[in-house]
């Protein structure tokens, strides 16, 4: 049947009417063309809800005022079908979502690893694998990537296949490509100086043995003092051995105490702390704070969250409110909450490390030598020095 293409920005112009004109042309002939499909691209563009900002937009809402009445005279028997997308339908205006309208809302989720691996497979058939079974491990390493990452990571991989002069791409390629998705490109031509090189070694492990001594934590897949991205001095990259959608208190608290592992070996191993765990400290404290504002895991405050909106996020219909709903007396607890948690996870960083402290400076002096070290390879160092991982917690059966 017909298909009418539009994006919500050709229908706004500066000029008064302009929009509202476009707006009857398009459903006039979509009548004409019954049965056919109006699809409407980056609705946010036209239907951003009115009254909410500083300044309104008259011509904007005309034109969505337009587009509500043509919706409200369609005839079920005409057969005009309309879509539209959009990447941020909570600031829609709430008309256009109401019943009779656009009632239906289809969530385009990033895939699991079943849809990652078929996604790896469609972009695989242009390209010679080594190993068919490649695929399964690195839809297993890329969680949260979504298809155009997915799509990405095929083209580094047989880009980096032809620089080594190989005919097929093989498991190595596929791997470097993800590192080059998540963490950026190597940036072997800036230099660092001894002493900012042992700082960042020492930091980067730090990380990678609280990953290895909390039972439960994403595995260690590589450790890194190479450079990459724009600020990136060094990473270490752990891998998710599973999808996960939700996360308890405890693994909560085990991640900030991950994430500020960096700092603790910087103290330990030098006395002094550097601007390298500045990243490090405003993930464990955003998820400190959500702990305490909005899922309710703080003793002191009980079970209740201080957001304003508990709805998704893509059925809000206003801005995301800057502060929570609380008094100020709420909200200097809050923040005492906030600060409690952390410093009880860096209080139980640097004890962890300090039991490791032989193990941190081995495994830095073994990274500084080789500039990067694989999980199997810190693992292989701990083995001989006589410390092996904390079994993960037994899982309960129904």
């Amino acid at each position: 049947m017909p298909f009418f293409s539009i994006s919500g920005s050709e229908f706004v112009e500066m000029f008064v009417g302009v929009g509202a004109a476009r707006v009857r042309d398009l459903f006039l002939q979509a009548r004409e063309r019954a049965p056919c499909i109006v699809f409407i691209d980056e609705l946010d563009a036209l239907g951003k809800a009115r009254g909410v900002g500083p300044m309104a937009h008259e011509e904007r809402e005309q034109t969505l005022n337009q587009l509500l009445v043509e919706m409200d005279g369609f005839d079920p028997r005409v057969g005009v079908i309309l879509m539209a997308a959009t990447n941020r339908p909570e600031i829609l205006d709430p008309a256009l979502l109401r019943a009779g309208r656009f009632d239906r809302h289809v969530l385009v989720d990033r895939p699991d690893k079943p849809g990652r691996l078929a996604i790896l497979k469609v972009h695989a058939r242009q390209i010679q694998l080594a190993d068919e079974a490649a695929l399964e491990t690195v839809a297993g390493m890329t969680a949260g990537l979504v298809g155009a990452d997915l799509a990405n990571v095929v083209n580094e991989a047989a880009l980096l296949a032809v620089r080594r002069g190989a005919e097929k791409v093989e498991l190595r390629d596929l791997q470097e490509a993800v590192e080059r998705i998540v963490a950026g490109l190597e940036k072997r031509n800036r230099v660092l100086n001894r002493m900012e090189r042992e700082r960042v070694a020492h930091h980067e492990v730090g990380h990678a043995l609280l990953a290895f001594a909390i039972p439960g934590q994403d595995q260690v897949q590589k450790i890194s003092i190479i450079p990459r991205g724009i600020a990136a001095l060094g990473y270490t990259l752990q891998l998710p051995t599973e999808d996960r959608f939700l996360m308890t208190e405890h693994e909560l608290e085990n991640k900030i105490c991950v994430l500020l592992g960096g700092r603790v070996a910087e103290e330990i191993s030098f006395g002094d702390v550097s601007t390298g765990a500045q990243d490090d400290l405003l993930k464990a404290t955003e998820i400190a704070r959500s702990m305490v504002r909005s899922y309710g895991m703080s003793e002191a405050l009980g079970p209740l969250s201080f957001e304003r909106d508990g709805r998704p996020l893509f059925l809000r219909t206003a801005e995301l409110p800057s502060r929570p709903d609380a008094s100020e007396e709420v909200l200097r607890q809050i923040d005492a909450e906030v600060r409690r948690i952390v410093e009880t996870q860096h209080a139980r960083a640097r004890k962890l490390l300090e039991e490791r402290v032989v193990l941190l400076r081995e495994a830095a002096k073994a990274l500084l030598a080789q500039e990067t070290l694989s999980g199997d390879e810190l693992r292989a160092v701990a083995s001989r020095l006589g410390f092996a991982p904390e079994p993960a917690p037994a899982k309960a059966t129904a």
